[in-house]
């Protein structure tokens, strides 16, 4: 991005703020043909009087038009900034559901086209691709909420799903990125809509998105709390099935159980729940992706490895990481690889592998940079490895950190 001629800069932020050309010049007093001159470079951004209107229209620091870093970087290709976060705040705060009680619902979009939407964010989001995923969220959001309140009948249920899934992709990036008040309450409302969905299931997934928000808010052990009460309900057995989707998802409840028991330390629960998630992972018979859980035996490795790092053993997860199979580890989609390499990197801060925890975090950019740069925990491990590096950091690592926005 730094690279591009001004005018190109102009042109990516004003069209990221889904602006037209026109729009554009109504709001800064020029002519349209002025800014497609100002974007095409045929006409120089020389005055800094305009520069700053421009940023200020575009909401925008002024250096990142300028190429230059702002104070607190964001990568612009592939994080989210503010006025981002906020149109997602927008759609989270609608009630198009109620409006519908006393209205005419919305006109709701197709329900095929919502079922291709609502796979394509998962699998955006599977493959890392967060800033790609969070411009689209506001849109997919107001959509599955018109779906949901426009719907009724035998299509109500399918509606309702939908907008559950919506919400969890939505919870999930916002977690990612840091934004977990918002996180909290889109995975909050899967779990009211799960319900309307009349799916287990789709509730006992949605569980998982409500803990990991709860755990990144610092409440650990009600997350626990909650995943444990939750996967005894949904456990295979009794009046349950042992469906390869159930099998996921009760897997997954007790993965993330057993994260949340890891944050406060509680390795006897840790073991234990594990130990539950690998009885899940041997019936499964193999790594999948029923409700987008990608569970199966890898993903618990993966896990074990992590539960290891917030226990504070970064020796026992590195010997995790490399008893992993590699072509099975190779298998998983980019998010859950570039995940766990992060995870494997703070492993090695925590045993002093400085050298080895840098190349984890270039490793881990090179399947999903969204994973590494936009991440607050990466930022963190980044500082780390820059402040206890001897000597200028190698440059592929000077090069990644400066991507991010990191220093020593």
């Amino acid at each position: 991005m730094d690279e591009l001629p001004i005018g190109r800069r102009v042109a990516y932020w004003r069209g990221r703020r889904k602006m037209s050309q026109q729009v554009f010049a109504d709001r800064l007093g020029k002519s349209k043909s002025w800014v497609d001159k100002v974007e095409r470079g045929v006409r120089r951004l020389d005055k800094f009087s305009v520069l700053y209107e421009i940023a200020d229209i575009l909401q925008v620091d002024v250096q990142l038009l300028l190429g230059k870093d702002p104070e607190r970087r964001t990568d612009a290709l592939n994080c989210i900034d503010q006025v981002e976060v906020e149109e997602i705040r927008a759609a989270l705060e609608r009630y198009d559901s109620m409006s519908a009680y006393f209205d005419a619902a919305p006109y709701p979009p197709p329900l095929a086209d919502m079922r291709k939407a609502v796979n394509h964010a998962w699998l955006t989001y599977q493959y890392g691709r967060y800033g790609m995923l969070t411009r689209a969220l506001p849109k997919l959001l107001r959509d599955a909420q018109a779906a949901d309140a426009g719907y009724g009948g035998d299509q109500a249920r399918e509606s309702a799903h939908l907008l559950g899934q919506v919400y969890q992709i939505a919870s999930s990036v916002l977690r990612k990125l840091g934004e977990c008040d918002l996180a909290w309450l889109a995975a909050d409302r899967s779990m009211a809509v799960a319900q309307r969905a009349d799916d287990p299931l789709l509730a006992g997934i949605a569980t998982t998105r409500v803990c990991n928000a709860l755990v990144a808010m610092g409440r650990a052990r009600p997350a626990l709390e909650l995943n444990v009460n939750i996967a005894n309900r949904l456990a295979p057995g009794g009046g349950n099935d042992a469906s390869p989707g159930r099998l996921s998802v009760y897997g997954m409840l007790l993965l993330q159980g057993a994260m949340a028991a890891a944050r406060i330390g509680d390795s006897a629960t840790v073991d234990d729940l594990l130990t539950g998630a690998q009885e899940a992972a041997t019936l499964l018979g193999g790594d999948q992706n029923h409700y987008w859980t990608s569970f199966g035996p890898t993903n618990l490795e993966l896990h074990r490895a992590a539960a290891a790092v917030e226990l504070g053993d970064g020796g026992r997860a590195v010997e995790i990481h490399h008893a992993i199979a590699e072509p099975a580890f190779n298998a998983l989609l980019p998010e859950r690889r570039a995940h766990h390499l992060l995870d494997i990197a703070r492993g090695y801060a925590q045993i002093g592998d400085v050298a080895n925890a840098g190349e984890m975090l270039l490793r881990g950019d090179r399947l999903a940079p969204s994973e590494i740069r936009c991440r607050p925990i990466a930022h963190e491990v980044m500082a780390d490895v820059l402040r206890r590096t001897r000597g200028a950091p190698p440059p592929p690592i000077a090069e990644l950190a400066a991507h991010m926005g990191v220093g020593v």
